[in-house]
C-alpha cells in the first residue's frame, strides 16, 4: 500500500510484521523509534509476529514506516510487512502491551544466539553484578529455541518460568530503554540458575563458580567431564592429552570419526589452523557453528592425533555461551567438545538421564538447573565455492524457516515432511514458510526414534499444526516412512533424489526446468532399485529420470557401506564377471580371506543379497578401495573423504575416460564408468599414486556433469546429495559449469545431505 496523503494533523497506521521478531529486542526498538518521532500507540507480540499501531503527524508516521526495516535489531528478520491507514483514535502515550496468544501460530521461533560483546564484557568485569555469571544474556543473545515451551515467546512459556526475577533483574526486564527489556532468560547470580559439579553417581561435589574451576582442574588432569550447555551435553577432554582422547574414543565406541574441538579464542585457533576471512566470519558469527578448517603443518600445539585421525582438517568452534567462555578462558587450551551421547543416540539434555546414558564414559558432570526443553546439537559449516555451506543444521540455525517462492501453493496448510532415515530432520509449513527442525540423526536406535517422535510432536505443539498430509520418503522400510503410514493423515511419498533437488531449488528460490544432479549413497528408486547417481529433469512438481550412472551390485547390501572393498568387487564384477577372482595382481583381493572371497563370489554369481545400485557414493568407495586407501570404513563417508584428501586442493591431472550411452529402459542416458575403472586399474599396475588417481577421478566426475548438462539443453543445474559435501568435487564442478555458461546452484543454509530431505518433501508435496 502506498503511504496515505492527508491533510489531517494526525494519522494512524496499523502494521503487521511476520518473521523472526520475538526475542530479539524488536518491541523496545519500536518503542524507542516511536518515542523519537513523538508517536503514540502500542506494540504487541502475537502468535503471528508483531503488531503495531502508531499515530501522529503524517510525516512522522511515514518516516516511522520507512525506518523499521533498515534500523531493525541485528538478529531480527522480517518476512512480511503489511500496513494500512486508519482513522485516528488519539492515543495519549506509546506503550508495550502484553502478548496476544490468539490466532494461528506463524511467528518464527529464534535459534539460540551466541553471547554478544556487551554480555561478554559484563561477565569479565569484576565490578559488574554479573561478574563470572555463566547464565548472562540479553535481548541480543542467549538461549531461545531450547527454552521455549510454546508461543508467544514470553517468560511464562519458557523453562525460565522456574526462576523468579530479583528486583534488579525485574527493573531491567520492565524498562523499554534497557537492553534486557523482555529478555526472557534474564537472570543474575541472585535469582537465576546455578552450576553444580557431580561425580558419576550424582553426588554434588562443588557449587557455582567453585564447580566451574574444579571442572577446569579435572579436564587438565585428563578426566572426561560431561558439561550441560544450551542444547545438551558436551563430553569434554583435554585435546592435548593423547591418552584422554583415546580413552574417550574407546568408551564412546567411536573408532576414527573426527572429534569437534572448542578453542579459547580466535588467536589460539590461528595457531593450529589456516583461516580465511570467510571462515573467520563464520567462526565469530551469532550462529557459532563448528567450522571445518585446514590444519597447519605442523600445528603450534601438540594436538592428539586421535582427535582427527588421517584427516587434514579439524572441526573447530569457539565458545558461544557464557559458561563456555568462562571454562575456555580458565582452561586456555583446546578441548574435545563432542556431543554428549553414545554413538547413534541423540544428545543428552537432562542431567539425570545423562548419569545413566553416559555411565562409563564421563567421570564427572558439570550441570545446571535450567531445564533444556529440546535438544540442539552444534551445527557444522564449511566454506565451499566461496560460500558458507551448513552440513549439519541445528543450534544457531534451527528452526528458522525457508521461504517458499510465490509459485508454491500457500493456501495448503499443515504439510509435515518426516525426512529420511539417516541425518533425519523434520519440516512443516505454515503458508509459504517451511520450518526445519534441528538435526535429529540416524533413526537406528530406540533413543533416536523417541527423539524423532518428540520433535514431531514438539513442532506440532509450537505451531498449533493440524496435519493435512504427511510427506515421506518412497522407501517403505524407513522408520520415518512407517510413521507416515500410521499417522492417520494422507501420505504423499516423494522419491529421495527428487526431494534432494527440490530442496536445493527451494533454498535457492529457483523454478524449473532444472537439471538436478543428485549424487549420494542410497535412495530408493521408482523402479525399486537403489539409486544414487542421478540426473533428473525437474519442473512443476514432477521429475523425469534423465540419466544415471551405470548400475553395479553391492555384495552383502548394507555391509558394502561399511566395507568399500565390497563396492570395489561389485564394480569389477560388473565389468569382468567371475574373472576378477582370478586376477593375479589385483591388490584389492589381498584385503579378503579366502573364505570371504568364496562366499562373495557365490553371492554375486547367484545374485543373492546383492542389490543393484547406481550410487555415486558407492562408486567413490570403490575407487578409494582400489587405490588402497580405505578397504574398511570406520565411519560413514570415510573412504570418500580419504579419496578427496588424497587429491589435495586442486586438480591438475586430465580426466579419466567415460562413455555416455543411450538408454531405452530406465532413462534417456547411462553414464558408463567402465573406461574409467579400466584406466584406474592400469594406473595401479603402473604404481601411480593415489593423489593422481584421485585427481583424475574427481575431474572425470565433473566432466560427466558438464556432458549431461549439455545434453539436457538447460541452463540451470542444481547440485544436491551427500557427495556434494566433497569440497574438491563441488568447487571444480561449479567452476566448470560457470566456464561453460551454465548457472550452477548448490546448498548454503540447508544441508546437501539427507538433513535437507524434509524441506524437499514439503516443497514437493505442496507443488503437487
Amino acid at each position: 500500500m502506498t503511504m496515505q496523503e492527508t491533510s489531517s494533523p494526525v494519522i494512524r497506521v496499523n502494521i503487521h510484521i511476520n518473521g523472526a521478531v520475538q526475542g530479539v529486542g524488536f518491541r523496545p526498538f519500536i518503542y524507542r523509534l516511536a518515542q523519537s518521532l513523538k508517536l503514540n500507540g502500542w506494540v504487541i507480540n502475537s502468535s503471528q509476529g508483531v503488531v503495531i499501531e502508531a499515530e501522529g503527524a503524517p510525516e512522522a508516521v511515514n518516516e516511522f514506516i520507512i525506518r523499521i526495516e533498515p534500523e531493525k535489531p541485528p538478529h531480527a528478520r522480517i518476512y512480511s510487512f503489511e500496513h494500512r491507514f486508519l482513522d485516528p483514535v488519539h492515543y495519549s502515550v506509546f506503550s508495550i502491551r502484553e502478548s496476544d496468544e490468539e490466532g494461528a501460530k506463524t511467528v518464527m521461533v529464534l535459534p539460540d544466539i551466541a553471547t554478544c560483546p556487551d554480555c561478554l564484557s559484563e561477565i569479565f568485569d569484576s565490578g559488574n553484578r554479573r561478574y563470572l555469571y555463566p547464565f548472562t544474556n540479553c535481548t541480543n543473545c542467549g538461549p531461545r529455541f531450547t527454552i521455549i515451551e510454546k508461543l508467544p515467546y514470553d517468560r511464562k512459556y519458557t523453562s525460565m518460568k522456574h526462576f523468579t526475577m530479583c528486583p534488579d533483574c525485574r527493573q531491567e526486564y520492565d524498562n523499554p530503554l534497557n537492553r534486557r527489556f523482555h529478555a526472557q532468560p534474564n537472570a543474575c547470580p541472585v535469582c537465576g540458575p546455578h552450576l553444580e559439579l557431580w561425580d558419576n553417581h550424582g553426588t554434588v561435589i562443588r557449587l557455582k563458580h567453585d564447580a566451574l574451576m574444579e571442572t577446569v582442574a579435572l579436564i587438565k588432569a585428563g578426566k572426561t567431564v560431561a558439561v550441560k550447555g544450551i542444547g545438551g551435553f558436551h563430553l569434554m577432554v583435554n585435546a592435548l592429552d593423547d591418552n584422554a582422547v583415546k580413552r574417550l574414543r574407546q568408551m564412546k565406541r567411536r573408532e576414527e570419526k573426527p572429534f569437534a574441538l572448542m578453542y579459547p579464542n580466535l588467536a589460539t585457533v590461528q595457531n593450529d589452523c589456516v583461516i580465511s576471512t570467510q571462515e573467520q566470519r563464520l567462526l565469530l558469527s551469532a550462529e557459532s557453528p563448528i567450522v571445518i578448517l585446514e590444519k597447519k603443518k605442523p600445528p603450534m600445539q601438540p594436538l592428539s592425533e586421535a582427535v582427527a585421525p588421517d584427516n587434514p582438517y579439524l572441526g573447530v568452534m569457539l565458545p558461544y555461551s557464557p559458561l563456555h567462555h568462562l571454562l575456555m578462558r580458565a582452561l586456555n587450551i583446546p578441548v574435545v567438545a563432542t556431543s554428549g551421547n553414545r554413538t547413534d543416540e541423540p544428545i543428552c539434555t537432562d542431567e539425570r538421564e545423562a548419569l545413566k546414558r553416559l555411565e562409563g564414559i564421563a567421570d564427572f558432570f558439570l550441570v545446571h538447573n535450567r531445564p533444556i526443553v529440546r535438544h540442539a546439537d552444534d551445527s557444522i559449516g564449511r566454506i565451499m565455492a566461496g560460500r558458507e555451506m551448513v552440513i549439519r543444521r541445528a543450534r544457531g540455525y534451527a528452526p528458522l524457516p525457508v521461504l517458499l517462492s510465490a509459485g508454491h501453493n500457500a493456501a495448503v496448510p499443515g504439510i509435515i515432511g518426516v525426512g529420511a532415515h539417516l541425518k533425519n530432520t523434520v519440516a512443516l509449513n505454515r503458508g509459504r514458510s517451511v520450518f526445519i527442525s534441528q538435526h535429529i540423526g540416524d533413526l537406528e536406535s530406540i533413543e533416536a526414534l523417541d527423539a524423532f517422535h518428540r520433535v514431531l510432536e514438539d513442532f506440532k505443539t509450537i505451531y498449533g499444526l493440524q496435519t493435512d498430509a504427511v510427506a515421506c520418503d518412497l522407501h517403505p522400510d524407513y522408520a520415518s516412512s512407517k510413521y507416515a503410514g500410521t499417522s492417520g493423515a494422507p501420505v504423499v511419498s516423494i522419491q529421495h533424489h527428487f526431494a534432494h533437488i527440490v530442496s536445493c531449488m527451494t533454498e535457492n528460490e529457483i523454478s524449473g526446468p532444472v537439471l538436478g544432479v543428485a549424487w549420494d549413497g542410497t535412495g530408493f528408486g521408482t523402479d525399486h532399485t537403489v539409486w544414487g547417481g542421478e540426473f533428473l529433469l525437474v519442473e512443476k512438481g514432477t521429475f523425469e529420470r534423465f540419466a544415471h550412472l551405470r548400475p553395479f551390485m553391492l555384495p552383502g547390501g548394507d555391509m558394502a557401506v561399511k566395507e568399500p572393498r565390497r563396492s570395489a568387487l561389485g564394480v569389477l564384477y560388473e565389468i569382468f564377471k567371475e574373472e576378477i577372482f582370478r586376477f593375479p595382481d589385483l591388490k584389492l583381493l589381498e584385503n579378503f580371506r579366502d573364505g570371504e572371497l568364496q562366499l562373495i563370489q557365490s553371492m554375486m554369481h547367484q545374485k543373492m543379497n546383492c542389490p543393484v545400485t547406481t550410487s555415486a557414493g558407492r562408486l567413490f568407495d570403490a575407487v578409494a578401495a582400489l587405490a588402497g586407501l580405505k578397504p574398511i570404513a570406520r565411519h560413514e563417508g570415510q573412504a570418500a573423504m580419504a579419496l578427496e584428501f588424497a587429491a589435495g586442493k586442486k586438480i591438475t591431472e586430465p580426466s579419466y575416460p567415460f562413455h555416455i550411452h543411450d538408454n531405452l529402459k530406465t532413462a534417456r542416458f547411462t553414464v558408463d564408468w567402465e573406461p574409467m575403472i579400466r584406466s584406474i586399474l592400469e594406473d595401479i599396475r603402473n604404481e601411480l599414486s593415489a593423489e593422481i588417481i584421485s585427481m583424475r577421478f574427481h575431474r572425470a566426475l565433473a566432466e560427466i556433469i558438464i556432458q549431461m548438462a549439455r545434453r539436457s539443453g538447460l541452463e540451470k543445474i542444481a547440485l544436491s546429495g551427500g557427495c556434494f559435501q566433497n569440497k574438491l568435487l563441488l568447487e571444480y564442478t561449479v567452476e566448470l559449469l560457470k566456464a561453460n555458461r551454465f548457472k550452477p546452484y548448490w546448498h548454503q543454509r540447508v544441508p546437501p545431505n539427507d538433513g535437507g530431505i524434509s524441506l524437499g518433501q514439503v516443497a514437493a508435496a505442496l507443488q503437487r
